[in-house]
């Protein structure tokens, strides 16, 4: 037996581990279970090649929970070490044996599915463990070895008489980690980390009825037939699929598939999802993964982090900042690439030259596939839309290569729920829908209920209006006025239709300029100047005598303030309205020509209050008082 030092530069590295090189306990499995996984592709890569000269078999990673003796039991049937090797990437700290491994044979044909990147993996069961030993054997042609600390720097290594090939790893189970000594909390992570890894994971047996077996049937004298019971067997419980569908070509795969793994993957999840992605690229980095899109509500915040990250079938996150652009982290799925770099911890991504180039493939990906579901059933495309728009709309506003690429696929739905790409409804109203400037006015609504009564007068004008009512509508309206030249889009309640859109038939005042002088200060005087701007506008006789309309500029600023865009931190914004009133109604001019002055208020607030009423601004005292002033004026 020999004794040693583990070489680190600091007195006592294990506190150090312990506290703070890992920021959940918790991985120290993922972590044992990556380097038997590791070994074992090492080993089916060597044979492949002809350096070793062994059987492969049918390696298992094997964990056992020893309760009573509080230890646990990670055991390959992986390559194995021997006692100098145990001595140079145990004894090491921070020498990474899959880094070596790589460089040696990185150029050779065969992808040896290494997990690269983990240094330090071995040392996180100190993070658990108050003792760890590791017995043991190598392919090659030499004794076992024995390695024993106690989470001191000190540690003894001795020759073993374990005959098989592979490396059984035994945690002594710290006081204060319990917790991990519980056959429910290693099944758990176990699931977590491990259920898609490449080697079959065996952890305790589960029965099955014996295939073997044939039940009897025998028959009393009343002639009635019992069948024995089946006889039951106990069987390897394998907790994990190897073969995921991400790590197969799409050629491979039908629809049904997608569809069951996405059930494996969301098991908790009963809506199917609209549709797949599959990712597989192995130039200029490698990338593997199939991306669903799930139905969407509203609650964008509620929908991130459903994206799993995988390196080399090892689950690492589910945080996939940096690496998913922003916008399709509301998606579902797997990606999985050796090719990402991780800090120790495995917890957060560093950005460099070749996630940056990930995002931009998965970006160009993504809208690939959906210009290509919209040219091959734009009717199907069109029933997904309301499920799939945010996505869309968000990714236009923060990516400018998708935002080229999508607008040939975003749709623009019409109150009448008739669809148009953006091309297409310009086509159909530049002629029609232009203001005095020659502006093309795109009219919108943000509810159908709210603004019903302005949607049908610009309908029965012949106008047509757009249904935009997603949260993030205004900063995508201000993107595509800037990236199109004279378009303004315009929402139907922000300003009478015949003073927005030019009309060769506009209307002729009824009224004189003198009683227009004479009108307008007996509006002012009934309702609050502060939050309204009285506009007197000859209009048809049959529109409505008082409008209250929203300018388009200050409800687009507010809107953008409560979604982000720039106008934080200035505070709430003030309400601010236009009353615009029908100088041409004849309801107007009985208000210029009522002889009392207490008739005239009231015909005036009653109308403001109908148009307040209209625009669903009419509450408390307010509705009180209008409710008994319309009984009065009733009787």
């Amino acid at each position: 037996m020999s004794k040693g030092n583990i070489n680190v530069s600091v007195e006592n590295i294990f506190p150090l581990i312990k506290k703070f090189l890992y920021s959940d306990h918790e991985i120290f499995l993922r972590e044992l279970i990556s380097n038997a996984t590791d070994a074992t592709t090492k080993l089916k890569h060597l044979i492949a090649i002809g350096e070793a000269k062994v059987e492969y078999g049918s390696p298992q990673i094997e964990i056992k929970v020893d309760k009573d003796n509080q230890k646990i039991h990670i055991t390959d049937q992986g390559l194995g070490m021997t006692a100098d090797e145990v001595e140079k990437y145990i004894n090491q700290i921070a020498f990474s044996g899959a880094e070596e491994f790589l460089e040696k044979y990185k150029d050779e044909k065969n992808d040896t599915g290494v997990i690269g990147h983990f240094g330090l993996g071995f040392y996180s069961a100190f993070m658990v463990a108050e003792k760890v030993e590791i017995i043991t054997k190598s392919y090659k042609d030499e004794k076992a070895a024995h390695w024993t600390c106690d989470g001191s720097p000190e540690y003894t290594i001795e020759a073993h008489d374990k005959t098989d090939r592979g490396t059984e790893i035994i945690l002594h189970i710290a006081d204060d980690s319990k917790e991990f000594l519980e056959d429910s909390k290693i099944k758990d992570l176990l699931t977590k980390y491990n259920r898609f890894n490449q080697i079959p994971i065996k952890f305790g047996t589960k029965k099955i009825n014996d295939p073997d077996f044939i039940p009897k049937t025998t028959k009393d004298k009343d002639g009635k037939e019992t069948t024995e019971p089946h006889k039951q067997i106990d069987v390897d419980n394998i907790i994990n699929n190897t073969n995921p569908a991400w790590t197969k070509k799409p050629a491979d795969l039908e629809d049904e598939d997608y569809k069951n793994f996405y059930r494996e993957l969301y098991p908790m999840q009963f809506e199917e999802s609209l549709f797949h992605i599959h990712l597989n690229v192995d130039y200029p980095f490698n990338l593997t993964g199939i991306l669903y899109f799930p139905k969407l509500t509203q609650n964008l915040d509620m929908q991130k982090d459903r994206i799993q990250l995988y390196q080399n079938q090892v689950f690492v996150t589910d945080n996939v900042e940096g690496i998913v652009p922003d916008f399709l982290q509301m998606l579902k799925g797997v990606i999985d690439s050796p090719d990402i770099p991780l800090n120790v911890s495995r917890s957060y991504l560093q950005a460099d030259g070749a996630v940056k180039k990930i995002s931009g493939y998965i970006t160009k990906k993504v809208a690939d596939k959906l210009a290509s579901l919209f040219k091959k059933d734009r009717e199907d495309f069109e029933k997904k839309w309301n499920d799939i728009k945010v996505i869309i709309e968000y990714g236009m506003l923060s990516e400018e290569k998708f935002f080229d690429k999508a607008k040939k696929f975003a749709l623009y739905p019409t109150v009448d729920n008739t669809f148009f790409t953006f091309e297409e409804f310009i086509k159909k109203t530049k002629d029609t829908q232009k203001d005095k400037d020659g502006n093309h006015i795109i009219l919108y609504a943000a509810s159908k209920d709210a603004q019903h009564s302005y949607i049908q007068e610009a309908k029965a004008k012949g106008y047509e209006v757009l249904l935009l009512d997603s949260p993030i509508v205004s900063h995508l309206m201000q993107k595509l006025e800037t990236s199109e030249e004279k378009i303004r889009f315009t929402r139907v309640d922000a300003d009478h239709i015949d003073n927005l859109i030019k009309k060769d038939d506009t209307a002729i005042s009824k009224l004189s300029d003198e009683e227009k002088e004479k009108l307008q200060p007996m509006i002012e005087a009934n309702i609050p100047k502060e939050t309204y701007t009285v506009q007197l506008e000859a209009m048809d006789s049959n529109a409505s005598p008082f409008l209250i309309t929203v300018p388009e500029f200050m409800r687009r600023m507010k809107e953008m303030s409560a979604t982000g865009g720039g106008m934080m931190g200035m505070g709430s914004l003030p309400e601010m309205y236009n009353l615009v009133v029908n100088i041409n109604h004849p309801l107007v001019s009985d208000i210029l020509n009522t002889k009392t002055e207490k008739k005239r208020n009231r015909l005036i607030k009653q109308s403001f209050d109908l148009a307040k009423l209209s625009q669903n601004l009419l509450h408390g005292e307010e509705l009180t008082n209008f409710i008994k002033r319309s009984y009065d004026l009733i009787k």
